[in-house]
């Protein structure tokens, strides 16, 4: 079979599908609300949804149009406003912005002349261009703020504006408690994946000791043990920060979880429910995992053994593109694009583990590691050091695997995600491991 990534059309065709893809979720998340909805703040830590709408248009004009087309710019006077660095999230809404139906108008002009652009450039002689990067690394882009468009809904008040089925079942039963990842070296990140980002490379060696991780993400049932068990009253489960953090904001729970009756309940998108106790955690905050890990006599994993355990066939040696090979995702493979709103019960998706039997490595929360976030030996920029170098070091924490609120076109067995500790309102879970 032909690598569609080194067919001339096969290339163009997931170069449109990933972009097509992207905006038909934008729409989605845009369209299913009022304009007081699109223009309101709905959390300081969040823009409005209409900010994030004309920065997904701004990032395609000025590098599909302009850097990788050689178009005449078409808003260059709104640049400034939504640059991500020049103003932080909680000023956007004093900004001039767009207004909806001028941003969607923009976004759509934008895309018509992308594609002009998608259908006549040549896809190699330069490394915006080589496999088609520069419209993977925009897909990759929209998508990423397609999540966080997802993460405004949750935090918004009032009535669902979404809805998902539910995802398939999941079982515990008959998989052991955790699995063990032999001692040993294995090849980390890659140089071959044509639309990997800069942080994800190059491929190196790691050499990891032996280690135990857990099959399934922890759950909710396993969390409340420690909530309950007054793991949030203890200090000594906690990192220093996190505990002035839990105390000064007087944490006591996952954030949107709330204790009604002698019952735990949740609010997931608009929605008041119960907590259900076979789903993995979500909305923990670093501090939490980790705390939760000392409580629980062990530790979160570094990324370089979650990665191991996801990446690494030790029947080969080789290191894998996703936890079950090289094929990309499907629906049976993990919980990715938005199709749920919701993680699937632990032991879901056995067609998706590891050569290790590690479930659901890819896709349901984002896993917290214990890892800073750091380059990789021979790392370089590109193209902007603004993806990734000036987040580097230890005030960012890395997460891996992937949300039900991620595309499967932003998600890799490379692919890194960071944020700071307290950061709860993102889709954030965790797993732990311990030393073999």
């Amino acid at each position: 079979m032909t690598d569609p990534f080194e067919d001339p059309e096969r290339l163009r065709r997931r170069a449109l599908d990933a972009l097509t893809t992207a905006r038909a979720r934008t729409a989605l998340l845009t369209s299913c609300v009022d304009e007081p909805d699109l223009t309101a703040q709905h959390s300081p830590l969040m823009s409005p949804l209409v900010w994030d709408l004309a920065h997904i248009g701004n990032q395609e004009e000025q590098w599909l149009l302009r850097a990788v087309g050689g178009r005449t710019p078409l808003r260059p006077e709104i640049d400034p406003l939504y640059d991500a660095f020049a103003h932080p999230r909680a000023t956007r809404p004093t900004l001039p912005l767009l207004s909806p139906v001028q941003a969607r108008a923009y976004a759509g002009e934008v895309r018509e002349r992308v594609l002009d652009v998608l259908d006549g450039v040549p896809l190699e002689g330069d490394p915006l261009l080589d496999a088609g990067f520069a419209f993977g690394m925009v897909a990759q882009h929209e998508q990423q703020h397609d999540e966080t468009m997802l993460i405004t809904h949750q935090l918004r008040e009032g009535a669902p504006a979404l809805h998902a089925p539910p995802p398939p079942p999941g079982s515990t039963s008959g998989l052991p408690a955790e699995v063990l990842v032999p001692g040993g070296p294995f090849t980390m990140g890659t140089s071959t994946e044509p639309w990997a980002l800069d942080n994800e490379r190059p491929a190196h060696p790691r050499l990891v000791p032996a280690f135990w991780i857990d099959t399934v993400p922890v759950t909710n049932a396993r969390y409340r043990h420690f909530v309950d068990d007054g793991g949030y009253r203890d200090a000594r489960w906690w990192a220093p920060e996190g505990w002035e953090h839990v105390r000064r904001h007087s944490i006591g729970a996952p954030l949107f979880w709330h204790r009604e009756g002698g019952q735990w309940l949740r609010r997931r998108f608009g929605v008041t429910e119960p907590v259900p106790d076979d789903e993995p955690v979500l909305h923990v905050s670093w501090y939490e995992a980790d705390a939760y890990a000392r409580w629980a006599g062990r530790r979160l994993p570094g990324e370089a053994e979650w990665e191991k355990a996801a990446r690494h066939d030790p029947a080969t040696g080789r290191s894998r593109r996703y936890p079950w090979g090289d094929a990309d995702p499907e629906p049976r493979h993990a919980n990715l694009g938005q199709r749920h709103l919701r993680p699937a019960p632990a032991g879901a998706y056995p067609d998706g583990a590891s050569a290790f039997g590690v479930r659901q490595l890819v896709g349901d929360v984002w896993e917290w590691t214990a890892s800073d976030f750091l380059p990789y030996p021979g790392f370089a920029a590109f193209p902007y050091r603004e993806y990734s170098e000036v987040f580097f070091g230890a005030a960012h924490k890395v997460l891996r695997g992937g949300s039900f609120a991620v595309d499967p076109v932003a998600c890799r067995g490379t692919f890194r995600n960071w944020d700071l500790p307290v950061r709860r309102q993102i889709f954030s879970g965790f797993r732990t491991a311990r030393d073999a």
